[in-house]
């Protein structure tokens, strides 16, 4: 399931939704309106990075294959969505997730 609604809103509508709520790692948006920005995806990129972290690379794939800017998605995230796909726990997401910031740091200062 995914929502769609605003940044505005999400907070009060993701409640309004049965199961377990979890929160996507680090990832880089590709949509036009918030190219390059973290934590800045919209539905489709969220569903597709949600599916490809457990492991439905084809459906990511299939689900983004409808914008025109989809693959670039995939792309950007390519390492990210690899590394937190090999994780067992949430602990190892965030484990990864904080690696792969510390990483990108390092670089940014270098």
């Amino acid at each position: 399931m995914a929502l769609d609604c605003s940044w505005e809103t999400a907070g009060e509508a993701m409640f309004e939704i049965d199961g377990e709520h979890r929160a996507l790692p680090f990832l880089v948006a590709a949509n036009p309106v918030n190219y390059g920005q973290p934590f800045q995806l919209n539905t489709a990129e969220a569903f597709a990075a949600g599916l490809a972290i457990l492991g439905e690379r084809e459906h990511a794939e299939c689900v983004l294959s409808k914008f025109t800017w989809g693959h670039t998605f995939l792309e950007l995230n390519e390492e990210p969505l690899r590394r937190y796909s090999d994780c067992e726990s949430s602990a190892e997401v965030v484990a990864v997730q904080d690696d792969y910031l510390a990483d990108d740091e390092a670089g940014e200062r270098a």
